[in-house]
């Protein structure tokens, strides 16, 4: 098996990417002490304390090394299946796998599971733990056919992004998970979108096309670029790895974003106030030009508050993900756009030192937009994350070597391995020429 293998997904995200819920995201960017070495488990990437973010960023890490094409150690690998408790579901972090998980200690959580889910669908061989990682989501489905972060909460953008994500990445068809009334997860995702006729549209001129988290006490929806982001990549039934842009020049044509545009603005039929006009993918590209038009009024990036702060930050993570969303959906420039602003930032970024979550967000990003997936901006980020936990079994550099080995042994100039004479002394002597040809070591 290449180690480009991908998941037939999809995210992501990140959001992927890797897209983490607003719910997730809390957890995972909540301060975390440093670990002792001999407090952290091993096979486990970061050094921070893992209670709350785990399985998420151990799932992130090897989506990102394998989408760069290295292959993870079998021990963190091990590490995340071995978190997996015994009804599929996964919680944020088993400190004792030793032991029964118990729902009122640590609850399941569906946004780690489905994007564990995805991680171990990328990396193979562990397809019992993500049969049952499956089984586990389908039977906490909504009736409105969504995902809350938590079995019985309601369901939100993210988590329902997430779930599409891993249905994706096992090979399922998103579409057909229905739950009980027969919605499927597109029915409730899309239930989230700022439409023409949404309620809390008129609070939110000229942002429609975006997708909310969830509804508010009202029902009334609001702009939210992480949720727009998830969404968007979700709507087109991918993940944290979809088919990154083409480096081909000859293949390198942009889809244009196409702004939802509404009666009350645009002039257009009064039927396009129902709704998104055509369906899912539609939706995902009114989605692309939310995003994408927010990006550029901001200089390539989103900016956030964080808590206890007043002053607007670059967010780097949502960014990633958004390049991530609009790489998926061919909107080529806008997705580089803001990709160069993240080559340009990225050392700015604290969390992209040495944090897994954080450099594989940025890995995803990269190879989505049709980068070097290993670096950014001349910064290694593979070695960054590699820094961070078990060493890859195999890198993408001991496939170039052989793949370049291979080339030589296959051109008209030099070749590989040496020309064997064997002379038959009868009258003049003369050669023949033996050459060989190295087969490259599979996976």
């Amino acid at each position: 098996m290449s180690p480009r293998r991908r998941a037939t997904v999809l995210a992501a995200a990140t959001v992927l990417c890797a897209t983490a819920a607003p719910v997730a995201s809390a957890a995972a960017t909540a301060p975390h002490a440093a670990a002792k070495p001999s407090e952290l488990p091993d096979g486990l990437y970061g050094t921070a304390d893992p209670k709350y973010d785990g399985v998420w960023r151990q799932s992130m890490a090897l989506l990102a090394l394998d989408g760069a094409g290295a292959v993870p150690a079998k021990k963190a690998v091990d590490w995340l299946a071995g978190q997996q408790c015994a009804d599929g579901s996964f919680t944020a972090y088993r400190a004792d796998t030793g032991k029964k998980c118990d729902p009122d200690a640590t609850p399941s959580d569906t946004n780690a599971t489905a994007l564990a889910v995805q991680a171990l669908a990328a990396v193979g061989g562990r397809s019992d733990a993500v049969r049952e990682a499956l089984e586990w989501l389908t039977s906490v489905q909504n009736k409105d056919g969504g995902w809350g972060s938590a079995p019985r909460a309601a369901s939100d953008a993210n988590s329902t992004s997430l779930a599409i994500g891993a249905l994706h990445a096992a090979g399922r068809n998103p579409e057909k998970a229905t739950a009980q009334g027969g919605r499927s997860p597109y029915d409730a995702l899309l239930s989230f979108q700022l439409t023409c006729g949404a309620k809390g549209i008129e609070n939110a001129p000229g942002q429609q096309g975006a997708f909310a988290y969830q509804p508010d006490k009202k029902g009334e929806l609001a702009p939210n670029d992480d949720a727009t982001a998830a969404a968007s990549l979700a709507a087109l039934g991918e993940g944290a790895l979809p088919d990154p842009l083409s480096k081909d020049a000859k293949d390198a044509k942009d889809k244009p974003v196409t702004p939802l545009k509404c009666a009350s603005d645009a002039g257009t039929d009064e039927g396009d106030k129902k709704g998104v006009p055509g369906g899912r993918k539609q939706a995902a590209g009114a989605g692309a030009a939310y995003l994408a038009a927010t990006l550029k009024k901001n200089g390539g990036h989103f900016s956030s508050v964080t808590p206890g702060d007043t002053k607007k930050q670059p967010d780097y993570a949502n960014t990633a993900d958004a390049v991530v969303a609009l790489a998926a959906g061919g909107h080529r420039k806008p997705a580089r756009s803001s990709l160069a602003w993240l080559a340009d930032n990225v050392n700015k970024w604290d969390k992209a030192k040495n944090d897994p979550a954080a450099i594989s967000s940025l890995m995803l990003a990269s190879r989505a937009a049709g980068g070097d997936p290993t670096k950014l901006g001349g910064t290694d980020l593979l070695s960054r994350l590699g820094n961070t936990g078990p060493k890859p079994a195999k890198m993408p550099s001991d496939d170039a070597d052989s793949s370049s080995s291979d080339e030589k042994d296959d051109g008209a100039t030099i070749p590989v391995w040496a020309f064997i004479l064997v002379g038959l002394a009868i009258g003049a002597g003369f050669g023949i020429l033996l050459s060989g040809r190295r087969k490259r070591q599979q996976l």
